[in-house]
């Protein structure tokens, strides 16, 4: 323990409990089943919009694995994990509107409902029943609530990430703390 009552090197890395985790598994496999239904075999995009889907989900893992030893790992790959998200809400956009599809309005009854909806739930396995039964333009809107509240948890999460290292510290820092304290305690031995 250090003076002020923190532990040295507390393990991190449980990403399966982050909220943030669970609803980018629920993209990934709400992308998974759209690229493969929606597109044509062949198509680049299919690859693109699943790999895109991948690096969020897998970027929050490596980071919150690696959180332990670096927290500057941890902020770096949470905001690739960002920045996938955004290249795979592009996709969703274009495949909606080069097909003359909707892409529903913040403020439509729709939306409004599929935000609730997306709110409650952050089991992949409820997605992966409920778009088998939806057109590919809902599928589409849904994957794009999802993406939009994801996003802003992860803007939010990388906020608190900073705020923690800043409070803190690094690795080294809290290295050093702890070595400083055995030092002071172990004095005259």
């Amino acid at each position: 323990m250090t003076d002020n009552s923190r532990p040295f090197m507390p393990q991190r890395g449980n990403y399966r409990n982050l909220l943030v985790y669970q609803k980018a598994e629920c993209i990934y496999d709400i992308t998974f089943y759209f690229a493969h239904k929606y597109l044509e075999k062949g198509d680049r995009t299919i690859d693109q919009m699943v790999q895109a889907a991948r690096s969020c989900k897998q970027n929050i893992a490596e980071g919150s694995a690696a959180s332990t030893t670096s927290k500057e790992t941890e902020l770096k790959l949470t905001n690739v994990g960002r920045a996938s998200l955004q290249e795979l809400l592009a996709d969703y956009e274009d495949y909606l509107r080069v097909r003359g599809l909707d892409i529903w309005d913040i403020g439509s009854g729709k939306a409004a409902q599929t935000r609730a909806v997306c709110t409650k739930h952050n089991d992949s396995a409820y997605y992966r029943e409920a778009i088998t039964k939806r057109s590919d333009e809902t599928v589409a809107n849904i994957a794009i609530t999802l993406i939009h509240q994801t996003d802003s948890m992860l803007r939010k999460f990388i906020e608190r990430l900073k705020r923690d290292f800043v409070e803190g510290g690094g690795l080294r820092e809290e290295m050093y703390r702890a070595r400083t304290e055995w030092l002071k305690r172990n004095k005259g031995r």
